[in-house]
């Protein structure tokens, strides 16, 4: 299983978008506080519409206990800046693909201890600073499903039961 990693997210419909792609694809969603929301917040129910619920979800209180719990060699970073670029990056089963905070990113102390494996999105950085957290997250975790064999199984939309 993917488990994604949301380090202090702060934007409460990143997450639920998130939530909902991690739902959607049968990957672990981490969250690392302090959140910059509560999660009764109503625009992270609102874009995870009635799927949070489903999510499976682990908050950590701070990013030390969870760094603690795992194997370093399963982290993927991401980053804007650097990094191997997404697509040649090798994903492996169980791998933890580790999303900063949205204003900041990680800081540089991050990526000296731990980005041995960092994804990047190829992105016109003369226009644009960064893409969406959402946007990122979809675009590198259906990459490493893709990768690792691991992208859920086509319906006919005949066959499919509604949630809930």
């Amino acid at each position: 299983m993917i488990e994604v990693v949301l380090v202090n997210p702060e934007i409460p419909p990143n997450t639920g978008n998130i939530g909902r792609l991690c739902c959607a694809v049968g990957a672990r969603l981490n969250l690392i506080e302090p959140l910059g929301f509560s999660l009764d917040d109503r625009y992270l129910k609102r874009a995870g519409l009635d799927y949070w619920n489903n999510v499976d979800l682990k908050v950590w209180p701070q990013l030390e206990d969870y760094l603690s719990s795992l194997d370093h060699n399963r982290i993927v970073l991401t980053g804007s800046k650097k990094g191997t670029l997404y697509c040649e990056l090798e994903y492996r089963e169980d791998d933890h693909i580790l999303f900063g905070p949205e204003t900041t990113g990680f800081d540089s102390e991050m990526f000296r201890k731990y980005g041995k494996r960092t994804a990047r999105l190829p992105i016109h950085l003369d226009k644009v600073r960064s893409l969406n957290l959402s946007t990122s997250a979809g675009i590198i975790v259906f990459e490493a499903l893709r990768q690792i064999g691991g992208l859920p199984k086509i319906h006919s939309i005949d066959s499919v039961q509604p949630v809930g």
